[in-house]
């Protein structure tokens, strides 16, 4: 009966074994994420400005994606922290000293967050944690 026991004890030890070990830590389970450049990036290769960093790391985000409206089109908005500064070439005066990080937010998204006028996205830059 022990040894019955035993063994059972040591089948489920070796079926749950795997399934343990293979669950990452909070520090391994950093996944990166299609709408966000980092400080690291940023670092590593060595941009001056916004707008640079976003023309080659994610140019698709300076794109209009269609007319959404036939009087008044809008335009990817930029915003720093929660200063809206305007178009896409308001990325060319922020230095990119002390950017932690730019964030896209889509048309949906952004219409959400801040209003009807950001149909086409935001680009948001942050000098903040």
């Amino acid at each position: 009966m022990r040894a019955a026991r035993d063994r059972l004890a040591i089948l489920i030890l070796c079926a749950l074994a795997p399934a343990c070990a293979s669950r990452p830590s909070p520090k391994d389970s950093s996944r990166v994420d299609g709408n966000v450049i980092t400080q690291e990036q940023i670092i590593e290769h060595h941009f001056t400005n916004a707008y640079e960093a976003v023309e080659a790391l994610h140019s698709n985000w300076l794109q209009t994606r269609g007319a959404d409206s036939f009087r008044a089109p809008t335009q990817v908005q930029v915003y720093l922290d929660d200063t809206r500064l305007g178009g896409i070439e308001t990325l060319r005066s922020i230095a990119t000293a002390g950017v932690v990080f730019i964030r896209y937010y889509d048309g949906v998204t952004a219409t959400a967050r801040w209003g009807l006028d950001h149909g086409q996205g935001v680009i948001f830059v942050s000098t903040r944690s």
